[in-house]
């Protein structure tokens, strides 16, 4: 890893440091409380490393839920992953063996870095996003570690504590509201959902109505692709987060 790119990209990752903290140590000590220790968060979030599927997996484990439903059901979570994908496909161009990891590795926060982020001057933009990538994977690994072994010595009352995704999702969906100028993905992400809920939740259920209103929104941003593409605001532009 080139010390260069890790100097760089350690500044930038800080906020989603803070976060994955957070969340993570919240994560760690819903697992222990159910009865896996430190070890299993380590590895859970080694090889997983899914947030907000990490944490619907804390519920399936703790319901011995069948293996179909455990496959529907991250199916359904991370479904929105396609598109983060296929606005990366340039970014990972070239990347190598690399491309793999960033691909297993494309969080919802480390997909809100990458689509900002600029490579400083003199260092690789690929070295660059990819040291995003292995930060933002190290500290979510960390703070579930320290979550689980929190959880095992210390008595916390942890009510609640599974709304930590939630709110940083919301802080995810404002950075990125005031660093981007065209706001239509956000405004047809929230006005389908809420359509299909309203239409299809009642009668069908909110899992199909996901699925079909990740399937629309899908559809409409591969068809308005070329005319959505745009870089972040520059820094002092107008509309530009100081």
């Amino acid at each position: 890893m080139d010390r260069k790119a890790l100097a760089a990209a350690f500044p930038v990752t800080v906020p989603v440091l803070m976060g994955y903290l957070s969340i993570g140590i919240a994560f760690g000590l819903m697992l222990e409380r159910i009865g896996y220790n430190f070890i299993w968060a380590f590895f859970m979030s080694l090889t997983i490393y899914a947030g907000s599927g990490q944490y619907l997996g804390v519920s399936l484990l703790e319901t011995a839920a069948t293996l179909g439903t455990v496959a529907l059901m991250t199916f359904l979570i991370n479904f929105r992953h396609l598109v983060y994908g296929l606005s990366m496909l340039e970014k990972f161009r070239g990347m190598g063996i690399r491309k793999l990891y960033m691909i297993f590795s494309l969080t919802d926060e480390t997909y809100a870095l990458l689509a900002s982020a600029q490579a400083p001057v003199g260092v690789n933009p690929k070295d660059f996003y990819f040291a995003i990538a292995l930060l933002d994977h190290a500290y979510w690994i960390l703070g579930s570690v320290i979550g689980a072994v929190a959880g095992a010595l210390l008595p916390i009352d942890i009510t609640g504590i599974d709304f930590a995704m939630t709110a940083l999702f919301v802080v995810i969906a404002v950075d990125q509201w005031k660093a981007y100028k065209k706001h239509f993905p956000a405004v047809l992400g929230g006005a389908v959902t809420v359509l299909f809920l309203i239409v299809l939740g009642y009668f069908f259920g909110q899992q199909q109505m996901l699925l079909i209103s990740l399937g629309v929104i899908v559809l409409v941003l591969l068809i308005f692709r070329d005319k959505l593409e745009e870089t972040p605001a520059a820094e002092g532009e107008e509309g530009a987060p100081c």
